[in-house]
């Protein structure tokens, strides 16, 4: 998660763009993009505006550098997770669920996914915003597909069971369990999601045996 900043915690010259970035996000996971002000990003880096035309050259170029920001930090966590030779595949498909379950509660379930707001606010309105969400999108469900691969080689999961739809569905899934966890402010929907994918589907068949 990003650093909370909080207003007058002024950073050092080489760290304001990230702080703004960092600040950002916060804000946007709360009210949304559109209802996001400039104005309240610098209150809370506690920097002049020249600052964040500095580094951006509009709010639609912060929110886009915010979100290469984070799916860099999905990919690192994304690789870093999934390939993972200490775990087999299936621990780290379920590793991976499991720590972003812990994420959300710790938040209370308040912010969700920045991709999953972004998208269900902007698609319609920004085709630049909806275009590279969907290829994070997109990337997120080949790294599930090539792990969940690995583990139908191993016998983990059923061979019978195609892998990219099995990965489609997961990123579905997931995303709902999240939209729905903001709801309840709860995360029995995130644990739904885990025991259904794990307990139920993935082993709907004997391992290593045709199914």
């Amino acid at each position: 998660m990003p650093k909370t900043l909080t207003p007058n915690s002024r950073p050092g010259r080489q760290d304001t763009r990230q702080a703004l970035i960092d600040a950002g996000t916060e804000i946007i996971l709360e009210k949304g993009f559109h209802n996001t002000g400039i104005e309240q990003i610098l209150k809370v880096v506690g920097v002049p505006k020249g600052s964040f035309y500095h580094y951006f050259k509009s709010k639609d170029d912060f929110g886009l550098s915010i979100i290469e920001h984070h799916a860099e930090l999905l990919r690192r966590k994304l690789e870093q997770t999934l390939t993972n030779p200490a775990h087999t595949p299936l621990q780290r498909l379920r590793g991976y669920f499991q720590g972003a379950r812990d994420s959300l509660k710790d938040c209370a379930c308040r912010k969700g996914c920045l991709f999953g707001n972004l998208g269900q606010e902007m698609a319609d309105q920004h085709e630049t915003f909806r275009a590279r969400i969907e290829t994070i999108f997109t990337d997120w469900r080949n790294r599930f597909s090539a792990c969940i691969r690995e583990a139908q080689g191993q016998g983990e999961i059923p061979k019978r069971l195609d892998a990219d739809m099995l990965a489609e569905f997961c990123l579905l899934a997931w995303e709902g369990a999240i939209m729905r966890a903001k709801v309840t402010k709860s995360a029995q929907p995130l644990d739904t999601f885990i025991h259904f994918i794990f307990n139920e589907l993935f082993q709907s068949g004997e391992p290593g045996h045709p199914a």
